[in-house]
């Protein structure tokens, strides 16, 4: 759908004439008529919402997590808990969200395929099988695209990893380096950043209105989208420079900072909750390594924790702001782990009947959709591939999946074609 640029409004503005409130909005009965306009209602549903993905580098898996199967040969050694939801049970290595629940949809379905870290792990960010001659957004700069507000100075997409994850990157692919992630790796700050003190301000502007000038002169010459995407993103270069104090948790309080605990997974999601509240509509933030082909159990028991308090200290910290209704927390990896127990009691890479979670923002908490058999071998009700994910998080966050993107003279939808949402688990 095209959205006619004069009743664009940008969620700046949108908040702004929210503000003046009701007697200031009908003064200007041009702005009033925007209510019945369908472009303006799509953006007053897509206002202010953004993505925290929680992704399990690695492959964590379903049968210590959302999906247990204890007492059974595939089982392991821990035990099943009630939730705060009757008849919903998960891990007990999961004791926090258990009581949470209520917040969380658990998809126990998904058959993605491919258990290849490099291939499923562009599977799981683009939401389709790579084509020859396209590459594909991911998921990240396809939320930007869509929920970014084009004058803001905050990013549009950060990615936090830990060293150990292999710094796998995401792309904005066709949509235009304009989209292209915030990558942190060694530092919770971004690098170079801040303006070094022997460049005064008025010498920083005057080098900005020089490259500015010269990018100019180079696209008249050279009439292409991609050098106009890249331009795009040098001229946010000094609003990005002042949102550097989002990277910085010594701007909370100790008990904020104790309330997500001292591991750097609980100081990247704190560092996630400020951006999002500052209006990043995307941020990534990696939990690694799940890749437990030995020592599975060991292993679970310590990231399951981390991931247990953090999470649960993600969901109530959201809530409390009044934030978790427009906030989609996902936890997602690139697969599961295999229902067999190999010889190094460990567990290795499965991708045909894995689960992941979506929290917040457009989720109807509290629900599980899809079934595995008694030993989690093979999915039994409600098969789900990774368009069908990508379809249910587009349609949570009010946007369309059937929206088609142009590459050249080719449409190209935001989900993969024939992709379905989840209706069942959404508000």
């Amino acid at each position: 759908m095209k959205i006619d640029p004069s009743v664009c409004l940008t969620r700046r503005r949108l908040l702004g004439a929210a503000a003046i409130g009701a007697s200031g909005m009908a003064a200007n009965m041009a702005q009033v008529e925007l209510l019945s306009q369908p472009a303006f209602a799509e953006q007053l549903q897509q206002a202010d919402k953004s993505v925290i993905l929680l992704w399990l580098a690695g492959g964590a898996s379903q049968l210590e997590t959302w999906d247990p199967k204890p007492g059974r040969p595939t089982g392991g050694p821990f035990a099943k808990i009630q939730t705060c939801i009757p008849g919903i049970e998960i891990s007990e290595l999961l004791p926090k969200m258990s009581s949470r629940l209520h917040e969380t949809a658990i998809i126990r379905s998904l058959n993605t395929k491919i258990a290849d870290h490099g291939q499923a792990y562009e599977v799981m960010d683009t939401g389709r099988i790579r084509e020859p001659g396209v590459q594909f957004p991911h998921l990240g700069a396809i939320i930007a695209h869509e929920l970014a507000n084009s004058h803001s100075d905050v990013p549009d997409y950060v990615e936090m990893y830990t060293s150990t994850e292999g710094r796998r990157k995401g792309a904005a692919g066709y949509l235009g380096a304009r989209y292209n992630p915030m990558f942190l790796t060694e530092s919770m700050m971004p690098e170079n950043l801040k303006r070094l003190e022997s460049i005064r301000d008025a010498d920083h502007q005057e080098r900005a209105d020089l490259q500015r000038y010269l990018s100019q002169q180079f696209s008249m010459k050279l009439r292409n989208p991609i050098v106009d995407s890249h331009n795009t993103a040098f001229q946010r270069v000094r609003g990005l420079m002042s949102s550097d104090y989002l990277f910085d948790i010594e701007r909370e309080s100790r008990a904020m900072r104790d309330h997500y605990g001292p591991t750097q997974f609980g100081e990247q999601c704190l560092i996630a909750r400020r951006l999002a509240e500052a209006g990043v509509p995307f941020v990534k933030v990696a939990r690694a390594w799940w890749d437990s082909h030995g020592q599975n159990f060991e292993t679970h028991q310590e990231l399951c924790a981390d991931l247990d308090f953090v999470m649960a200290a993600l969901l109530d910290d959201l809530k409390q702001r009044g934030m978790l209704e427009r906030t989609l927390v996902i936890t997602l990896g690139e697969f599961g782990r295999t229902p067999q127990i190999n010889g190094s009691l460990g567990r290795d890479h499965f991708a045909s009947a894995w689960s992941c979670t979506l929290s917040g923002c457009g989720i109807r908490g509290g629900s599980v959709y899809g079934k595995t058999d008694e030993d989690g071998k093979t999915v039994v009700e409600g098969e789900t591939n990774a368009g069908d994910l990508f379809a249910t998080i587009l349609a949570a966050l009010g946007i369309d999946p059937k929206k088609e993107i142009m590459l050249g003279s080719r449409p190209i939808p935001l989900a993969d074609f024939g992709s379905k949402p989840i209706q069942e688990i959404l508000a």
